[in-house]
């Protein structure tokens, strides 16, 4: 019987997954087609999650993640490079945007012309599920994904890569959006169905927190917060914006916060590679918060 239950775990059937087909294509011609939409709206900074002033978030982005001069930056899903360029503005450090629209790649590289920057900005248009093979094995001090996660539709695969390119000690930053669990049946029907229509309007696929957090445990990633945005009330922008571009996809438009069941919640998340050899140094994986970081 155990011979037999061995030879289980070894087959096929017990080690072999069907391959994701990844979704990349799609979301390519999505915002090649849907850009100037974006621009219209939102700005250069493409992004729901947001101030009055998005520029007070993204000075809160750079505190949260930890951005200091001199890192190398990775901006995965970079746009039309609104971040990458806010960054690179106020802190001496170098950033990597990579897109896979070839309209954000052209248009992002445009506006480069016109930045003053402290830091250095480049754009490369390609497929973050491929940034380990673009870029390297422990490049970045840093991996941002600002409302670009959801996209991919292979998240395990996703974090996996950006585990490779970050150096020991490196840290991965997430603010995105992530699937309510659901309060009770009636709400959960409402909440599946609002989903699927963000995911079919945005060409996304909405994130699932426990596979995303079981993936980062799994690659021994160390979790320094999964947390709300602390963003204060009277700074929230409140879902205008939002409201404004959801007229011009058709999709539902939140006419009353009375009786709305909210599909989403907005998660920063931030995770450490770790700092040392864990095939050496098993022990130290446990220690919440190591002191040796990447600068």
């Amino acid at each position: 019987m155990l011979k037999k239950l061995l030879n289980f775990f070894k087959s096929d059937a017990a080690t072999d997954k069907k391959p994701v087909a990844l979704n990349s294509a799609e979301v390519g011609a999505f915002y090649n087609n849907t850009t100037d939409k974006f621009l219209e709206v939102y700005g250069d900074i493409i992004q729901a999650f947001r101030t009055n002033n998005v520029y007070d978030y993204l000075d809160y982005t750079i505190q949260n993640a930890e951005l200091k001069d001199g890192q190398k930056i990775l901006d995965a899903g970079c746009g039309v490079g609104g971040p990458a360029y806010y960054f690179a503005s106020k802190l001496n450090v170098e950033v990597e945007g990579i897109t896979i629209s070839d309209v954000q790649f052209e248009k992002a590289n445009a506006a480069k012309a016109s930045k003053t920057l402290l830091g250095k900005v480049n754009f490369t248009k390609g497929d973050y599920h491929d940034m380990d093979r673009i870029y390297g094995a422990d490049v970045f001090d840093r991996v941002v994904f600002l409302e670009s996660f959801g996209h991919s539709n292979n998240k395990p695969l996703l974090i996996e890569k950006a585990f490779k390119v970050l150096k020991p000690g490196g840290v991965l930053y997430i603010k995105d959006l992530f699937k309510r669990e659901h309060p009770n049946a009636e709400d959960g029907i409402l909440i599946d169905k609002i989903v699927a229509e963000i995911d079919r309007a945005y060409c996304y696929h909405v994130a699932d927190l426990h596979e995303v957090l079981a993936t980062m445990r799994r690659l021994n990633f160390i979790i320094l917060f999964v947390k709300t945005p602390e963003v204060k009330v009277g700074e929230f922008e409140h879902l205008t914006i939002s409201n404004n571009f959801q007229e011009l996809f058709d999709i539902a438009r939140i006419i009353s916060w009375e009786n709305y069941i909210f599909p989403v919640d907005f998660y920063e998340i931030k995770v450490m590679k770790p700092p040392f050899d864990l095939s050496q140094q098993k022990h130290l994986y446990f220690l919440n918060r190591p002191e040796v970081i990447a600068p």
